[in-house]
């Protein structure tokens, strides 16, 4: 009988760990070059950043549609491509949730909460779920910021929009805002990398 419990132990814990244990990856560090991709965009097309000739560089954000924290986040990330768009750096928006598991984050839905919001930016599937863990991101949302460079699209931040998902009127550091705007002045970020707050991303 005992013996019996533990394998039954064994099984649920297996079973667990599938939905749950993140890719054994750290990611992208501040000054690695990011590799490119091809991903579905909510209009069916094929997004890559090659794509993208005249951008100076990206905001990739990896967010959804259920987590609260990348709900409070969402009219932010719209006004970041709105400002940021036109002077080189667009937001890039990617979902890497397993939608089996979280199956409000599908494709129907990412469609409809776009256009609910009025989303002016990429959002694209991570439907194999190979892109984030290249990231090293772990939470929505979970920002990557990008120079092009001679080299390559260099990392030059990682982590959080600002220092207040709550309340918007609260915030007093805007670190993407920060950073981009050093970028866009020809400077060195200072604030390179800051904990992203957020829910875990679901595999």
């Amino acid at each position: 009988m005992k013996t019996l419990k533990v394998l039954s132990l064994i099984v649920i814990m297996t079973v667990v760990s599938a939905f749950t244990v993140k890719p054994d990856t750290d990611g992208y560090k501040v000054g690695d070059l990011a590799t490119d991709f091809s991903l579905e965009n909510i209009d069916g097309k094929l997004v890559s950043l090659s794509d993208y000739i005249d951008a100076k560089g990206f905001i990739v954000i990896f967010t959804c549609n259920t987590c609260p924290y990348a709900v409070a986040y969402e009219d932010r990330i719209v006004a970041l491509d709105k400002k940021y768009a036109s002077k080189g750096f667009p937001v890039i928006a990617i979902m890497p949730n397993n939608t089996d598991v979280k199956p409000g984050d599908n494709m129907e839905a990412m469609k409809a909460r776009a256009r609910a919001k009025g989303f002016t930016f990429p959002y694209l599937m991570d439907k194999e779920q190979k892109i984030y863990p290249q990231y090293g991101a772990t939470k929505t949302p979970h920002v990557y910021i990008l120079e092009k460079t001679r080299k390559g699209n260099e990392v030059k931040y990682i982590g959080a929009i600002d220092d207040n998902y709550k309340d918007s009127a609260l915030v007093t550091t805007k670190y993407v805002e920060d950073a981009v705007d050093t970028l866009l002045d020809g400077g060195d970020v200072k604030v390179k990398e800051t904990r992203a707050i957020g829910c875990s991303i679901k595999v």
